[in-house]
């Protein structure tokens, strides 16, 4: 709970309260001295000051504030500077679960955790994964896709017609990763094995009334890919957009955001696609109002993770 409070405060800016509650406790305890000076008794009972002229007492009094609150001024600079070390040095145990500012938005620092940090980091790293036809774990990694949106089917070579019946655009499903990248394979993977029946539904497409002229599916899935890395502000130093920040506060809950994420999108793109009754042609423009519809979900309030967005329910379905 005092973790909590501590980064609530960092990320408001509140830090002078903070300051003056802990130093001013670390002063009293240390202190040993009347703060107005020394007095002297003496003669006949009666308490007499050293100083007879009462503006040398109010001198006195200015010269002892004046110590006082330097010596303040001094412990409170000190204090700023512990707090910064702190939250720069991630080597340091309190370093680790205090906030520090990582992304600028409109004007104002947006502070992550190392946790969100990491998570952000190895996402980028995928990113900039091309999909190569000659490695073998691309290449197992579509196998494992087929095996996934056909169980009972035999394995097809890697060029084949068969590829087509998923929704790639040749023979060599190789050709049509050039805008999303090895990414765009491990998000349909994601899909086929976390939401097998909505996957399922989507790639037969087996609800509503369909267009004579369909999307193809494993295409449609890699623009989405491509769409989310746009919307999120991923290749970019700092996030800008509502999108992008929101998408990076539900990455600190879940490390699998990005996917899940995806998954909500392509169910969303279907849905819009049977709404529009829209065909090949207008893809772009389905496309398009998936983003902005996403967008709008996480602007929503209380969306901690992909769970809350309302078109997660459609996963379910």
């Amino acid at each position: 709970m005092a973790t909590r409070t501590l980064r609530r405060r960092l990320h408001h800016g509140d830090l002078d309260g903070k300051k003056n509650e802990i130093i001013h406790g670390s002063m009293s305890d240390s202190l040993d001295e009347p703060l107005l000076g020394n007095y002297n008794y003496g003669g006949n009972h009666s308490e007499r000051y050293d100083h007879s002229s009462e503006q040398d007492i109010l001198d006195d009094k200015k010269k002892e504030q004046l110590h006082w609150t330097y010596i303040f001024s001094n412990l409170i600079q000190q204090w700023t500077q512990w707090l910064e070390n702190i939250i720069a040095g991630s080597g340091s145990v309190l370093g680790r679960f205090l906030p520090f500012p990582s992304v600028i938005q409109n004007g104002r620092p947006i502070y992550l955790s190392p946790l969100q940090e990491e998570r952000l980091r190895i996402l980028r790293e995928r990113l900039q994964v091309p999909f190569d036809s000659a490695c073998l774990d691309h290449q197992n990694a579509l196998k494992q896709l087929w095996r996934l949106a056909y169980p009972n089917r035999e394995l097809p070579p890697l060029k084949s017609e068969l590829w087509k019946e998923m929704g790639w655009q040749g023979t060599d499903p190789s050709t049509d990763f050039r805008g999303g990248g090895y990414i765009s394979l491990e998000n349909l993977i994601f899909f086929a094995k976390n939401y097998p029946e909505s996957f399922q539904v989507l790639l037969h497409k087996q609800e509503g009334k369909r267009a004579e002229w369909e999307y193809p599916f494993a295409v449609a899935g890699i623009n989405i890919s491509f769409t989310l890395i746009q919307m999120l502000d991923l290749q970019s130093d700092t996030p800008t957009s509502t999108a992008g920040v929101r998408f990076l506060e539900i990455l600190g809950r879940d490390e699998h955001a990005f996917d899940n994420l995806y998954c909500v999108a392509f169910r969303m793109m279907d849905a819009q696609w049977l709404a529009k009754r829209a065909s090949y042609m207008e893809f772009n423009e389905v496309l398009k109002s998936t983003r902005t519809q996403i967008e709008r979900e996480l602007a929503l309030e209380d969306i901690t993770s992909v769970k809350d967005l309302p078109a997660y329910t459609m996963l379910n379905k």
